[in-house]
């Protein structure tokens, strides 16, 4: 394969040894047929250079990467799902294929889903749905372009098997995806190496994550390092909950084997992007109390970190683990406002003006039911909003009296980008959404047709979206 000079294959995981994951194979597939290739992501890791064919050696059939892991790793976890502990977990239909560092110099995985059986694959077939991996793509994509910090797809390789599933249409078509994160151990693995009162290898594993993924040097105590990692973990996913509310998005399955340790946005199950605001809406069927729903993220996620710090127990005193999770609701709330100025493209004015302004913001978008995406691309900008808002749909709800204040308020802020409304996508007069009768419409059409042209039309638009918002880094 040719190697670009950005490709630095890592075999960190390996440091960890025995206890942590299990070697497996990937699946002999019948076919392997590219449908999607991450060229965005790929570069950002030195694999932009590989041919289709090159892709297809290594990401359908797991060929292995030069300088990095050998044999696929299949990663030993727990996990509280919904809130009922699960101690016969793991990866039961991916591993760990291979690491490497990207262009910032971060230690990056690239794992696999739907790429066979595992130890941990109970009574699962270890196969993806052409259909989730579609639905993953979409997803990632579009949070991406709205600035959360997410996961990459990777790669999609449609792999022709017939799979039958309980909750769609089947027989259904199969693939194999790869996905890039910044790390694929999760709130889990701790989990399971307390459950049976490891504290050697919950030491091991914490020193792991503090020397690569937060850079820092595991110094001091046992009882010091974890309370390091804790403080850095929960930061991470108080901005994750942040990221959630800000793009509206519903994940479904927020368990702690889904929370990574780098907070990171990943492992998307039956996901919904807001079609209008509604706190109480939930993305996954089989969630019938709600526990999971949109206005309930924050707290949920909160929760799964109480997990992490009981995981981390044996070897720090719960007083401090206390202490450090009491934390939590502030860097939400602090990374919620950053990220709700940034979706409505304007500066920062201070914390108390910006909180009351936001708090206005919410009472109307709770009152109106207001469509999440239409209310940010309307009043994106600020001062240089109101000819925007004034063409669209909802100018009538806008005007209102009883919405004086709120219109004033976002009238009164310097936009971030001043040029912004030259863009193609602030001069077509709608937003880019993915709603989930958008996701039915372009799977219908590759179900049936195999036509992958609605598919690729919404990724532009989405791409074109990224393009005008460029979201500032946080």
């Amino acid at each position: 394969m040719p190697i670009s000079d950005n490709y630095k294959g890592e075999t960190a995981f390996l440091d960890l040894s025995e206890g942590f994951a299990d070697e497996v194979k990937a699946a002999n597939f019948p076919k392997t047929l590219l449908r999607f290739r991450n060229d965005r992501a790929a570069a950002s890791v030195g694999l932009y250079e590989l041919s289709d064919d090159e892709w297809i050696d290594h990401f359908g059939r797991f060929t292995p990467l030069p300088n990095t892991i050998q044999t696929p790793l299949a990663q030993r976890y727990h996990g509280h799902q919904f809130r009922n502990y699960n101690p016969d977990i793991g990866d039961g239909r991916g591993f760990l294929f291979a690491q490497m560092r990207d262009t910032q110099g971060r230690l990056m995985d690239l794992g696999t889903k739907g790429s066979g059986t595992t130890p941990y694959s109970r009574s699962g077939d270890g196969r993806l749905t052409l259909k989730g991996g579609v639905r993953e793509i979409m997803a990632s994509e579009m949070l991406n372009a709205l600035g959360t910090y997410t996961s990459d797809t990777f790669s999609l390789i449609e792999t022709g098997e017939q799979l039958v599933r309980g909750d769609e249409p089947s027989p259904t078509r199969s693939a194999v995806m790869v996905r890039l994160t910044h790390s694929h151990i999760r709130i889990g693995t701790f989990q399971r190496h307390a459950y049976f009162s490891d504290t050697e290898r919950l030491n091991k594993l914490v020193e792991y994550c503090l020397k690569y993924y937060y850079d820092e040097m595991p110094f001091g105590s046992a009882a010091d390092r974890a309370l390091l990692f804790l403080e850095r973990v929960m930061e991470r996913v108080a901005e994750q909950a942040a990221d959630l509310m800000a793009a509206g998005y519903v994940h479904g399955v927020l368990n702690t084997d889904n929370i990574n340790i780098t907070g990171e946005i990943f492992d998307f199950g039956p996901w919904r992007l807001l079609s209008h605001m509604d706190l109480n809406f939930t993305a996954a069927y089989f969630d019938e109390q709600g526990l999971y729903a949109f206005g309930r993220q924050a707290d949920a996620l909160h929760w799964n970190i109480y997990q992490l710090a009981g995981a981390l127990a044996d070897i720090a005193e719960e007083k401090a683990l206390k202490e450090v999770l009491s934390a939590f609701p502030s860097q939400y709330f602090s990374a919620l406002r950053t990220r709700l100025l940034r979706r409505l493209g304007v500066k920062e004015k201070g914390q108390k003006i910006d909180d009351a302004v936001l708090k206005l913001v919410n009472d109307y978008m709770i009152t109106e039911k207001a469509p999440y995406e239409r209310f940010f691309y309307d009043w994106y900008g600020g001062q240089l909003a109101e000819t925007r808002f004034r063409k669209s749909p909802e100018e009538a709800k806008y005007l209102g009296d009883q919405y004086n204040d709120m219109r004033a308020a976002l009238l009164s802020y310097d936009p971030v980008k001043p040029d912004f409304g030259d863009h193609q996508y602030f001069q077509a007069g709608r937003p880019c959404t993915l709603l989930i009768e958008e996701v039915e419409q372009i799977w219908a059409e590759i179900a049936h047709h195999d036509n992958w042209q609605l598919f690729h039309n919404k990724l532009s638009q989405i791409n074109n979206m990224a393009s005008a918002l460029k979201a500032p880094s946080i």
